[in-house]
């Protein structure tokens, strides 16, 4: 059982899904999160958590966010992430509830993982490039973490919904 309320969870869901399908798409398209997203994000949560969660519970979830966001600044600065996946991961973490960090963690490193291989062979197929020519993904180097940060997100929320307390 995850320690996430389901009732709360799937209000989550139903609000952060959109945004999350966006930012994967944007992050693929132009291998960007763009700072609206993150603030949608961010507003969904203070909204929808505060009517759904427990109002101590809501509150110290804010702390997830500056932790994840002084962690996500400092790599961004070591190059090994980029600003807006920086930012993106920040939002996120109030959604995540403290007891769940660790399955988050292995669910975020699973959908990395597969993300990174679909995305290296999609790129790959020439009939792929051709249907998103103007994608900046299948040209860069970098990854574009927001195809794993976005579904690692949903992925949580549906099993929270599901599973919750």
């Amino acid at each position: 059982m995850l320690t996430q309320s389901a009732t709360a969870a799937v209000w989550l869901l139903v609000f952060a899904t959109p945004v999350c399908l966006y930012v994967a798409w944007s992050d693929l398209k132009a291998m960007r999160i763009p700072n609206l997203a993150v603030l949608a994000l961010l507003a969904i949560y203070a909204v929808v958590g505060f009517f759904t969660l427990p109002l101590e519970e809501w509150g110290w979830s804010w702390l997830h966010l500056l932790v994840v966001l002084v962690i996500g600044f400092v790599l961004s600065l070591t190059g090994s992430f980029g600003p807006g996946d920086a930012k993106f991961a920040a939002a996120m973490a109030p959604f995540v509830a403290l007891g769940d960090l660790r399955l988050f963690l292995v669910l975020l490193c699973a959908v990395s993982i597969a993300a990174l291989v679909v995305h290296r062979a999609m790129r790959a197929i020439p009939a792929i490039r051709r249907a998103a020519p103007d994608w900046a993904s299948w040209q860069r180097r970098e990854f574009p973490f927001g195809i794993a940060l976005a579904p690692a997100l949903i992925f949580y929320l549906v099993l929270a919904s599901i599973y919750g307390r």
